[in-house]
C-alpha cells in the first residue's frame, strides 16, 4: 500500500494528478449533453459527472468545469434553460469521445462527429438519435462551487425516451441490455456486467 499525503499529492505533475484523482471515484456513467443556443446552433458535450438528485420531483445533476473560458454547453443551458442527457453505448464510444475536442462555437459537434441530432416536441434542445436512453431536462438551479469554481447544474426531467423492453415491472432499467458504457478516470471506457439485483436490506431484529 502506497501512502500519499497532501504534500505529495500537491507536488504531483498536473496531468498525473488529474488522472489519479479522476480515477478515485470509480466507474462513472458516460453521457452526452445536447443543447442549442438561442439561434438554433447545436452543441454536444461528453460528461461523466451525472448524478441522481431526486425522484419526486425527478432531478438529475451534473458538474461542469469553471466558467473562466467559453463553455458552450453551460452557456446554452443558462440561456435557454433546456438540455438533454443521452447515454453512450458501445457503438457511440468513438464519436462521443471525439465530441470532447475543443471546437469553435460555430461548429456543431453533431456535424463534426457524425452523430445525429433529433428533436422531440417538448424541448428545443437536441437529442442524440443513436443513444438508447435519452432524457430531456429543464434547468431548475445552478451553483458555482466556492471550493474550485466548478458549476453544479440541476435539471428537472420533463421527457424520457427509451426502449420499452428494458424496463422491469418495478421500473428498474436494464442498463446492460442497453449496452451502455462506463468511464474510468478521464479516458478509459468499460462495459459493465450485472451481478444480479438484491432485495431491500433490513437490519436483523434483536
Amino acid at each position: 500500500m502506497i501512502d500519499f499525503d497532501r504534500t505529495r499529492i500537491d507536488a504531483m505533475d498536473k496531468r498525473y494528478r488529474a488522472a489519479l484523482i479522476n480515477s478515485l471515484t470509480g466507474f462513472k456513467s458516460a453521457n452526452l449533453v445536447g443543447t442549442s443556443d438561442e439561434l438554433g446552433q447545436t452543441n454536444l458535450a461528453l460528461i461523466s459527472s451525472a448524478i441522481h438528485v431526486g425522484s419526486a420531483p425527478p432531478l438529475i445533476g451534473h458538474l461542469m468545469r469553471p466558467h473562466t473560458v467559453p463553455r458552450h454547453t453551460l452557456e446554452n443551458i443558462l440561456s435557454t434553460g433546456e438540455y438533454t442527457l443521452n447515454a453512450v453505448n458501445q457503438v457511440m464510444v468513438e464519436p462521443a469521445h471525439a465530441s470532447s475536442a475543443r471546437f469553435s462555437r460555430e461548429v456543431s459537434e453533431f456535424d463534426a462527429t457524425g452523430l445525429s441530432a433529433q428533436f422531440g416536441t417538448t424541448l428545443s434542445a437536441p437529442y442524440v438519435a443513436e443513444s438508447p436512453l435519452q432524457v430531456g431536462l429543464r434547468l431548475v438551479e445552478h451553483h458555482m462551487l466556492q471550493s474550485n469554481g466548478c458549476v453544479m447544474v440541476i435539471g428537472e426531467i420533463v421527457e424520457l425516451r427509451l426502449s420499452e423492453d428494458v424496463r422491469a415491472d418495478d421500473g428498474h432499467l436494464d442498463l446492460v441490455a442497453l449496452d451502455l458504457v462506463a468511464i474510468s478516470g478521464l479516458d478509459e471506457y468499460l462495459t459493465p456486467s450485472s451481478l444480479g439485483r438484491r432485495s431491500y436490506a433490513k437490519a436483523p431484529r434483536s
